[in-house]
């Protein structure tokens, strides 16, 4: 296990991670910022290392002739780049061919990297992590289907618990005979026989390319109108239905489906077929799907106390704000000013996780600074909305998407009214929009300047929204913008506009 990074040199720092599984060959270049985790560079060869593992015991022959070319590109970039911290991990396939230790050192002698085979439990407790540092709360189990197996771990309270591994990858599942879901079902449901006891649960969280693929199919079936798979969540009928049709597809079929390519397609019915089983012994409700897995819990084992210890939705937002070039007191002191206001605000997510959300926008109070103001609402609203932030589900992304484009003057409606309508109800849309104009008029009022904020007092008394300037303030400060800018926030909110 790779020694804990200090705060310090994790503070900004670029990261590699070379992920060698049973089906893809990846290497996903990050830039970190404290906790905040951005992919600038994601490339992966199918190269299905573990296709032949349970007839021949030994890694695909094409699979490596696929893989070593990649990996000799992969170092190619790592030596341009130079990142300052490399992870290379190896999972189910390497680990149980018989001859991984010899592709281990074929890669060192071809590459110079060291590969570090993961044991199963290592495999399961770095998915795990990987689904906690894309969303800290989550609770349940997390699935993490590979090439050549499946990992369960148990999350709670934002602790890894207890997990297993289980031969149960489409490369494991299969055999030389043609599909036959039939017996699929029987030999997946003898597989898992005693183990799902202890890993029943209302929420599952999916993680891999296949069940990735899944809500991407589930997403296009539905008419969904955000393709983000993040968090993207399905009630188990829905996660049931989708895994029957796509278990019931021929090769042919699936080869056709959009965005299925021909190696995925070769893998994704026995991947449906596992989430069809999953759903029925674990008891489900709820399917969620994470894009963050073994890759980013690699990272997330390397952060800091410091940086764990904080909300990813937060500070990607305060990284990404922070670029604008803007105080580093501005969102403190908006977040600060307009708290008078907030207890008027609708409940939308939990007081508690609307705070949250409050901290959130006002830390990306101006990223339109640097947009052109023709185009300033449409673009920051399309940014928030398909953010690569984690830790913020699809209604939340809506929101926050809201509450920006109020923040700049945009109409009730938004840019995109049938995305957010589907996302976010009335009340929802209400709250986003007080909330950004209330930004917008502090944001307006100082100038930007938070040291001018204390310059005026924001207060609700008796259903009247009143702006009081302290003395000498009035005539810097209480301009016609700002009267027009408090009298929206008023109407918003139902009060009355106080002189």
């Amino acid at each position: 296990m790779p020694e804990p990074l200090p705060a310090t040199a994790m503070a900004s720092a670029d990261a590699a991670v070379i992920d060698i599984g049973s089906n893809s060959v990846r290497l996903v270049l990050y830039r970190l910022e404290g906790r905040a985790i951005w992919t600038v560079f994601n490339e992966k060869v199918l190269a299905g290392l573990g296709r032949d593992l349970p007839q021949t015991g030994r890694l695909s022959e094409e699979g490596v002739a696929m893989a070593l070319p990649a990996l000799r590109r992969f170092a190619a970039v790592i030596e341009g780049v130079r990142p300052q911290h490399v992870f290379i991990a190896a999972t189910a396939a390497v680990r149980e061919a018989e001859d991984g230790v010899t592709f281990c050192e074929r890669v060192a002698a071809e590459t110079g990297f060291h590969v570090r085979v993961l044991s199963g439990e290592d495999e399961a407790r770095y998915a795990a992590r990987g689904v906690l540092a894309g969303h800290p709360t989550a609770e349940g189990v997390a699935a993490d289907m590979g090439g050549a197996s499946l990992e369960l771990i148990r999350l709670g309270k934002g602790e890894v618990g207890q997990g297993i591994t289980l031969p149960l990858g489409p490369f494991s599942l299969a055999d030389d005979s043609e599909f036959d879901a039939k017996k699929l079902r029987a030999r997946i449901d003898k597989r898992l026989k005693g183990k799902t006891a202890d890993f029943e649960t209302p929420t599952l969280h999916a993680v891999g390319g296949a069940w990735r693929s899944i809500a991407q199919l589930h997403m296009a079936m539905s008419d969904y109108p955000l393709q983000i798979v993040h968090q993207y969540a399905m009630t188990a009928d829905d996660a049931h239905e989708v895994a029957r049709f796509v278990s019931r597809q021929s090769r042919t079929s699936l080869d056709r489906t959009p965005g299925v390519s021909r190696r995925r397609a070769e893998t994704l019915p026995y991947a449906a077929l596992v989430l069809e089983a999953l759903i029925e012994k674990l008891a489900l409700k709820t399917v969620e799907f994470s894009a963050w897995g073994l890759r980013e819990g690699l990272l997330q084992e390397a952060l800091s106390a410091e940086h764990l210890a904080s909300d990813p939705l937060i500070a990607g937002c305060t990284t990404w704000g922070a670029r604008q070039g803007i105080s580093p007191l501005l969102p403190g002191a908006v977040q600060a000013w307009i708290d008078p206001v907030l207890p008027a605000l609708p409940e939308t997510f939990g007081r508690e996780r609307d705070r949250t959300l409050t901290t959130a926008a006002c830390h990306l109070c101006d990223l339109g600074a640097r947009l052109h103001p023709d185009h300033r609402v449409e673009l920051v609203f399309e940014q928030v909305l398909r953010a690569p932030v984690p830790g913020q589900t699809h209604a939340e992304r809506a929101f926050l998407a809201c509450a920006l484009n109020a923040r700049y003057g945009g109409p009730s409606a938004t840019p995109q009214p049938d995305v957010i309508n589907r996302l976010l109800d009335e009340e929802g849309r209400r709250h986003a929009r007080a909330l950004g104009q209330a930004i917008r008029l502090a944001c307006d009022l100082s100038g930007r300047a938070p040291q001018l904020l204390a310059g005026a007092r924001l207060a609700i008394d008796d259903g009247t929204l009143t702006l009081t300037p302290a003395d000498g303030y009035a005539d810097m400060l209480l301009g016609e913008q700002t009267r027009r800018r408090l009298k929206s926030l008023a109407d918003t909110l139902d009060l009355v506009c106080g002189d």
